[in-house]
């Protein structure tokens, strides 16, 4: 029963990314900014010849650097262009099909450029920067208006500059975003820890517009200097994997534990904090630590709730590829979304060189003897609550 049950359940995936077309900013701001903004090149003396995102004087990855589901070839050869990679990445049309082949019915959309490389926009300038902010979130309008019922866009917010950071919550509420994207390591970039009062005027006005809070993993300028030859020499598969299965472990336990702990809680109780591509086995662990700390250590005698609660009542997380963990989802069924990371490396998108199998059947084989309502609350109900569905 359950196994069948697992078919006639709407999968959300609470985490899937737009690879951005390279004329997506410089389409769509004034003339006399289109020189400023991110825009594709070739880098001066590159041997490969490889097109890139480029801000002003500063380069970022390959266009086609995000888009690896389907890539026949491992880290560290990537898609060099965007028709090297799945065009499912950028065509909303071509999106909605491999959806269908996934056995995916929506997906929450997060951005590449402006969410991992947000430092460099800074950089730009003020009125660059907002510019590039309201183009995304209005190209990403356009790419949902495909099929709204199936796509679910997470507005980026300008929060360098708190006045507009306000302006833009309201005019992306209006416009249907479904959530906001927000860094957890603002002090990557100079600014106040994401759980200081001075944020608080952004907080409130997510929840006045009843949209969650999405911190994503990804967040600050990576080093880019290095060429791609350079790149190839030094790349150790061995680093690499330690690095990512640790890395986003350890900073998106890092940030779970400051939100449940700094009283930012108290002061938002009805809004939703969502940890992006947390992973799920670990989290019940850190929380009863967290508890156990708590109340050794007094914090229960100053707060109303233990992290614990705080976590029941208002956060979750997401988890895509685990499968010895999932019984632990019982624990918290009200606080976890699937999600599949596509197109990323470590998505659940099947091909010569990735270990993952189609979505749909990676939910049947790993998820069917969970009991039917956790099942339904993980794979769709949870999703759909927290984005307003």
């Amino acid at each position: 029963m359950e196994l069948r049950m697992t078919t006639e359940i709407d999968i959300i995936d609470a985490d899937s990314h737009i690879i951005e077309p390279a004329d997506l900013w410089t389409s769509r701001v004034p003339t006399r900014l289109q020189h400023f903004v991110p825009q594709v090149d070739v880098k001066p003396g590159s041997t490969s010849g490889t097109p890139r995102w480029r801000i002003q004087g500063t380069w970022l990855s390959p266009v086609g650097a995000h888009n690896y589901a389907g890539w026949p070839h491992y880290p560290p050869d990537l898609p060099s262009t965007l028709a090297d990679g799945d065009p499912a990445g950028w065509d909303p049309t071509i999106r909605l099909e491999r959806m269908d082949e996934y056995g995916i019915h929506a997906q929450v959309l997060y951005p590449n450029i402006i969410g991992m490389y947000t430092e460099a926009f800074i950089a730009a300038g003020p009125e660059v920067s907002l510019a590039c902010t309201q183009a995304y979130n209005d190209y990403l309008i356009e790419f949902v208006a495909t099929d709204p019922s199936r796509f679910i866009p997470i507005a980026m917010i300008p929060f360098w500059d708190l006045d507009e950071a306000i302006r833009e919550i309201e005019r992306c509420a209006d416009k249907g975003h479904k959530g906001l994207l927000f860094p957890n390591q603002l002090e990557r970039v100079g600014l106040p820890h994401f759980t200081d009062p001075y944020w608080d005027r952004v907080y409130a006005a997510a929840q006045a517009s009843h949209l969650s809070i999405n911190f994503h993993v990804g967040f600050g300028l990576e080093d880019l200097e290095h060429s791609d030859a350079e790149r190839r020499e030094t790349f150790d598969p061995r680093w690499t994997a330690r690095r990512n299965a640790v890395a986003m472990m350890v900073s998106n336990g890092v940030g779970l534990s400051h939100l449940l702990t700094s009283g930012l809680c108290d002061r938002f109780p009805n809004l939703w904090f969502v940890s992006v591509e947390s992973g799920m086995g670990y989290v019940p662990y850190l929380i009863d630590s967290l508890d156990w700390h708590w109340r050794g250590h007094g914090a229960h005698l100053r707060h109303e709730l233990l992290p614990s609660e705080y976590f029941r009542r208002q956060c979750a997380g997401t988890f895509w590829f685990e499968t010895s963990t999932l019984d632990l989802l019982e624990l918290y069924p009200d606080n976890f979304m699937f999600e599949t990371d596509f197109p990323h490396p470590t998505s659940l998108s099947p091909g010569p060189a990735s270990p993952a199998e189609v979505p749909r059947d990676h939910v049947k084989r790993h998820l069917a003897h969970i009991n039917v309502n956790v099942l339904r609350k993980v794979l769709y109900e949870n999703a759909a609550r927290i984005y307003g569905l």
